[in-house]
């Protein structure tokens, strides 16, 4: 049976883009949706290597329980001694912010203040312990901006708690997280392939915290593409994020940070259901996808070449 590059998701829109590059790269490939399935656990993985794309917004497109079914998937692969890209520790930090700046923190890199609170009743106790304003909610779990507000008081939180606008996080947990206002009026994102820069977008956060750069997030006619691609990471900032990507076994991710007015940097999102927005990459002559795909096939060669599987241990040798 020919190896081939296993994709694992639950959204085909967001992964059509990278579909499409492996057939121009005649790379062998089938897609598995982890929508919904069933797993034999004494069955044996087919020959071949594992991306996993799946989104911490699964439940946004109505794949509720999709991450947890596919963290046992991967953990099926990994024990079957076969490369994962993304694997278990990419989707536990997929699936929770609070694991994500925890990691961050422990890698040395700045992450806005935050505390996590479980249960709707205790958030306006929490904000007035919390005392730091603007604040912004956001889910643990997240899902294209889902559950993220600005509130400049308590009493403004507490009025959008006990209102009917009140959208609950899937997990239960929400962050109450201080807000950073960009120097610029925008936030960036820098991608990574294969643990390596590749490049940063600069987005405009003026209009709402809907920052989602697939080209199904956004809103038609809306003039100017708020997203353009901007001048490489100085060295040691990107130094910092690939050490960080090293130490948690993260392949393809997103980093997305802040430079307050003051020059702080924060990083507050990470982001390994990475998509790309083809209008701001058209205008910079990059294609993240072509990209992904090559590293791909490059991983697949390499897996047959060597014989070998198991991505943690061997993922930092297929950086192209």
């Amino acid at each position: 049976m020919t190896a081939k590059v296993y994709v694992l998701q639950e959204n085909m829109e967001w992964t059509q883009h990278l579909v499409t590059q492996l057939e121009a790269q005649a790379i062998p490939y089938e897609v598995w949706d982890l929508s919904s399935g069933t797993l034999d656990l004494a069955s044996t993985p087919p020959a071949g290597i594992f991306y996993n794309r799946m989104s911490a917004s699964a439940h946004t497109r109505g794949h509720r329980f999709a991450p947890e079914y596919a963290a046992q998937v991967i953990k099926w692969l990994e024990n079957n001694h076969r490369l994962v890209l993304n694997g278990t520790d990419a989707i536990t930090l997929e699936v929770s912010k609070v694991q994500q700046y925890l990691a961050l923190a422990q890698s040395g890199i700045q992450t806005p203040k935050t505390v996590a609170v479980l249960g709707k009743d205790r958030l306006v106790e929490a904000a007035e312990q919390f005392n730091v304003f603007p604040l912004i909610t956001k889910h643990n779990r997240a899902g294209k901006g889902a559950g993220v507000h600005r509130f400049d008081s308590v009493a403004e939180l507490a009025a959008y708690v006990d209102s009917p606008d009140f959208e609950e996080p899937t997990d239960g947990i929400t962050l109450l997280q201080a807000y950073i206002k960009p120097y610029d009026g925008r936030v960036r994102r820098s991608e990574f392939i294969g643990r390596r820069f590749l490049y940063t977008v600069a987005i405009d956060s003026s209009q709402g915290f809907e920052l989602c750069p697939a080209d199904e997030c956004q809103i038609p006619n809306r003039g100017q593409s708020k997203f353009e691609i901007v001048d490489p990471l100085p060295q040691a900032q990107q130094a910092a994020y690939e050490a960080f990507l090293e130490a948690n076994h993260l392949d393809v991710a997103a980093v997305e940070w802040v430079q307050a007015e003051d020059g702080q940097i924060y990083v507050y999102d990470v982001n390994t259901n990475t998509n790309y927005n083809e209008q701001a990459e058209s205008a910079a002559g990059v294609h993240a996808h072509e990209h992904l795909a090559r590293y791909l096939g490059a991983a697949l060669n390499w897996a047959e070449t060597t014989g070998q599987g198991t991505g943690i241990a061997t993922a930092a040798a297929l950086n192209h």
